[in-house]
């Protein structure tokens, strides 16, 4: 009599491999976001090294730019007076010199030449891995806000972005100083440089990273392990292709819609806390401190701008010793409100760190 299988008994083995494939698969699933979040740590890891190895050689920390309207410049050197980001400071550091010196032109930023636009042109098409949380999106260019003149060079889109932000501390206005974000003028810039009187916003913004910052390590009396230097960025995910909220044309909220080499702006500055000054010129608290959320759809202004992440339960914050920790979207409002302070003389513990 010749052997087989009977057709019961081949069904029963399909179903049995479909039940183990189906136990297996979330197992892979979550082997592979923890690997994900893995690389997302050692890129927060890479970012702040790299910070560190600017105030090394310069003996301060990178400079949080004058506002969106401006781009780095490599003829402006590091801190107050580079217009660009912290993102563009760091650039020789992760071994992207020549990146970094695309924009030269041998003149201040003021007073841009023709080259510094096309370099800067050709430098905002570049996006760079260290700059993308592998389970938000790959690190390709994406859009930005319509393409226009700027002070220094011109928008281009698609342009490469950052899925991380350096620490703002308290919020009191847009990080570009004006209501719209956009920076100094040209000519505040050259009467500032001319005189030597550079507005200084120290006072104002507690983090590390704020429009024309130039913090240095002894600023941070916190404590560098005490103390965030950078971090993930919340964002919608509606926005992480395109620049759209819903059925809205165009992202109005301002959270990821310019290049990362650009000024002082919430693409890549994020606050821990909220306040304001009032008609004396008082510092008053405003809303609770903004405290990190994992990326939804459906929020307001006030949500978009925070840290947060993708990965479920937990986000990466790099501290300024350089360390990476793990955050709870539920960590004490008061905890995460002094972690993002560099000298308010309170002392944080480590709740909410995984």
């Amino acid at each position: 009599m010749k052997k087989g299988f009977t057709l019961v008994e081949l069904l029963v083995v399909i179903a049995i491999i479909g039940m183990l494939v189906g136990l297996l698969l979330p197992a892979v699933q979550q082997a592979r976001e923890a690997a994900r979040q893995m690389q997302c740590n050692n890129n927060l890891r890479q970012l702040a090294l790299a910070s560190l190895n600017v105030e090394s050689s310069s003996r301060t920390l990178p400079g949080g730019g004058w506002g969106y309207a401006w781009i780095g410049d490599p003829d402006a050197g590091v801190g107050k007076k580079q217009p660009g980001s912290w993102c563009y400071s760091i650039l020789p550091a992760l071994e992207q010199n020549a990146l970094y010196q695309l924009p030269a032109d041998g003149e201040v930023p003021e007073n841009p030449q023709p080259q510094q636009k096309t370099g800067a042109t050709e430098m905002q098409k570049v996006a760079i891995p260290t700059f993308y949380c592998p389970s938000r999106r790959p690190a390709k260019p994406y859009p930005a806000k319509q393409p226009r003149p700027k002070n220094n060079y011109d928008l281009y889109s698609p342009c490469g972005k950052t899925d991380y932000a350096g620490n703002l501390g308290t919020w009191l206005e847009n990080p570009g100083m004006t209501g719209g974000g956009e920076g100094p003028a040209i000519s505040e810039v050259a009467t500032w440089r001319k005189n030597n009187s550079w507005e200084d916003h120290s006072s104002k913004y507690t983090g590390i990273f704020y429009i024309f910052s130039q913090t240095t390590i002894g600023e941070i009396r916190d404590g560098m392990s005490n103390t965030y230097l950078l971090g993930e960025k919340f964002l919608n995910p509606d926005c992480y292709e395109d620049l759209k909220y819903g059925n809205s044309t165009e992202d109005g909220n301002g959270d990821d819609d310019y290049n990362l080499f650009c000024g002082a702006d919430v693409d890549y500055l994020r606050p821990t806390f909220t306040g304001s000054y009032n008609s004396s010129n008082v510092f008053q608290q405003g809303s609770p401190a903004r405290l990190p959320a994992q990326d939804r759809e459906g929020f307001d202004t006030d949500a978009s701008r925070k840290f947060g992440s993708c990965h479920a339960g937990s986000l990466g914050m790099a501290m300024c010793d350089g360390s990476v920790h793990r955050i709870s979207y539920s960590i004490d409002a008061e905890v995460h409100h002094c972690k993002g302070s560099r000298a308010d003389g309170q002392a944080a513990s480590s709740r909410g760190w995984e």
